[in-house]
């Protein structure tokens, strides 16, 4: 049986791919196990200084597979609530502050958790073919994987709203333009627009990355003046970084500057 989550590393850049095809990526414990593993993995190689996050055939991730979910209702109910702690959030918390950026390539539709585990990447390239369903309300449920914290960011309040309890399928144009997506490219150039914007990720001031994205998800749950401190912080971290030193000389010698990682 091939790999239900597959980790492929070259040079800098590791590609997470979800793959169950025949399942539409629906994440079983099996898978959810697995791609626990590959985020964390991904978040603790320090030769990993971009990642992409993407899904096999028709699906990015249809978020928790049903056929599962009934059956464990029937025979073990309370395996189907822990794996919102033991699964999911493990899964989505790596992603959000793993010291380097993420990318995820929704190479079809992403809903329910799967919407969820898209959202909590730092880019989101679209293929135009694929879209995005919070599929929780739908089936009774309320939202997890971090739709409630990151949709309102990323859409407004009223939008996220309408969104989790009035679930429908929001196409890649429209994601463009509510602020989801971070581009939207035609199917067949997605891996490649992908492997491109993360080799560019791969070459680029990580520590700085890192800084940056760790001050953005500080901000969104700090005052002003902390929020303040913690840049401060960040930026005489960086400042002091080889990077920063070496990005000051190229800019002395009238030269491009390359980037360590440190």
């Amino acid at each position: 049986m091939a790999d239900l989550v597959r980790y492929d590393r070259d040079g800098a850049v590791a590609t997470i791919t979800i793959n169950r095809p025949d399942a539409m990526n629906a994440l079983d414990i099996a898978t959810k196990e697995a791609l626990v593993s590959a985020v964390e993995t991904a978040a603790t190689d320090s030769a990993v200084r971009a990642v992409v996050l993407t899904g096999t055939g028709r699906a990015f991730c249809v978020g928790q597979d049903l056929k599962e979910h009934i059956r464990l209702i029937n025979t073990d109910p309370a395996k189907v609530w822990d794996t919102v702690e033991k699964h999911f959030n493990p899964i989505v918390t790596a992603l959000a502050t793993m010291p380097k950026p993420v990318i995820a390539a929704v190479n079809g539709v992403a809903a329910g958790a799967g919407a969820s585990i898209a959202f909590g990447c730092d880019f989101r390239l679209v293929a135009d073919t694929a879209g995005f369903n919070l599929a929780f309300a739908g089936i009774a449920l309320s939202c997890d994987s971090g739709s409630s914290f990151w949709l309102p960011r990323l859409v407004g309040p009223t939008r996220a709203t309408e969104l989790l309890m009035l679930p429908r399928t929001v196409s890649a144009e429209e994601s463009l333009a509510c602020g989801i997506a971070t581009s939207v490219v035609p199917a067949a150039d997605l891996a490649a627009a992908a492997a491109e914007l993360a080799g560019k990720l791969a070459a680029g001031p990580t520590l700085a990355y890192a800084s940056i994205k760790a001050s953005l998800l500080h901000a969104q749950t700090h005052t002003l003046p902390e929020a303040l401190a913690f840049e401060a912080d960040k930026m005489a971290l960086t400042g002091s970084s080889q990077d920063h030193l070496g990005a000051v000389d190229s800019f002395i010698a009238k030269e491009r500057p390359t980037f360590a990682g440190s």
